[in-house]
């Protein structure tokens, strides 16, 4: 038996480490989660992308009285990127949650679901996806690319797709 390793690897750092750009993104999250749609968890997610020609796209978690009819905040901004079509890619994911108007504590990973789903684009744009996290107090969860989040990703190489 051969054991394997993998290896992930994160940045922590303060809001105002990040440049503009990347600071404005997570403003339009933090924005992004006060307008959530949350009436039963109270559970406010919001997410921006920054595409390839620096323009924001948001989105933010929908409930559903008829569960699981809702979606994720980082679907929502992702499936807006991909209903476009335009052959730009997502150079950066922001994502934040809120409660009782108050940040969250600790960093919200993306569901399994939203992972699977940026990996998609990752691959099919090869190139990478900057992940930011924010938490309360400013601080920020740097990851560079989706394989930090989800190291073992189902991709089209693995239908034999390249």
């Amino acid at each position: 038996m051969q054991e394997v390793n993998i290896n992930i690897k994160f940045q922590s750092l303060n809001l105002s480490e990040l440049n503009t750009q990347e600071q404005a993104l997570v403003l339009a999250c933090k924005n992004a989660s006060a307008n959530a749609y949350a009436p039963y968890s109270q559970f406010q997610v919001g997410a921006s992308l920054l595409i390839s020609d620096d323009e924001i796209l948001l989105g933010n978690n929908q409930e559903n009285a008829a569960f699981p009819s809702g979606l994720c905040a980082e679907r929502v901004a992702l499936f807006q990127f991909g209903a476009r079509n335009d052959k730009k890619y997502i150079k950066a994911i922001a994502i934040c949650a809120q409660t009782g108007g108050n940040f969250t504590d600790e960093f919200i990973v993306p569901c399994g679901g939203c992972l699977q789903v940026m990996s998609e684009y990752q691959s099919l744009q090869k190139e990478k996806i900057r992940v930011i996290l924010y938490k309360g107090d400013d601080e920020i969860m740097l990851g560079e690319g989706i394989e930090n989040f989800l190291p073992l990703q189902f991709t089209l190489k693995n239908k034999g797709r390249k």
